[in-house]
C-alpha cells in the first residue's frame, strides 16, 4: 500500500481539478459534448498522468463520434499549459506531472460485451434448476 498510496491520491486531485475546469474555465468551443474524467492514472516517479475521458455522444453514429472525441482530443492538448498551471497551483508539487489524454473505451467495451452476451441465449432458468 505504501508505494501506489500517494499516485493514488495525486491522481484523484487531478481528476476534480480538472473536472472543475472542464465545468467552469474552459471555454473552448470544441469541449461542448458532454465531457467526464473518468480515471486518471500517475506514474511512479509522478512525471505523467494519463487522464481518461468519457465523451458522451451527442449525435449517434460511429463517423460522428470518432470525430468528436478527436476534436476533444485536440481541445484538452490545446489546454494541457492551463491545466498544468491549475494543477500546480491547488496542488503544492515541485513538479506538476505532464499529461496525457485518451479516451476511456471501457463503456464501450461493456456494451460490446454485454451484446454478445444476450446473443448467446442462455436461458439461466434451467441452469438454477439443475
Amino acid at each position: 500500500m505504501g508505494k501506489g498510496y500517494r499516485q493514488g491520491r495525486l491522481g484523484e486531485e487531478i481528476k476534480k481539478i480538472i473536472s472543475n475546469l472542464l465545468l467552469r474555465e474552459l471555454k473552448d468551443p470544441r469541449l461542448d459534448a458532454m465531457i467526464s474524467v473518468t480515471a486518471v492514472e500517475v506514474t511512479s516517479d509522478g512525471s505523467y498522468a494519463t487522464v481518461f475521458l468519457s465523451v458522451l455522444e451527442t449525435n449517434p453514429g460511429a463517423e460522428t463520434a470518432e470525430a468528436e472525441q478527436l476534436e476533444v482530443l485536440e481541445a484538452m492538448k490545446h489546454a494541457k499549459g492551463l491545466i498544468r498551471k491549475e494543477i500546480g497551483r491547488q496542488v503544492k508539487l515541485r513538479h506538476v506531472p505532464d499529461l496525457i489524454f485518451k479516451i476511456d473505451k471501457s463503456m464501450e467495451y461493456g456494451r460490446h460485451i454485454s451484446k454478445i452476451i444476450n446473443t448467446l441465449d442462455i436461458d439461466h432458468d434451467e441452469e438454477d434448476e439443475q
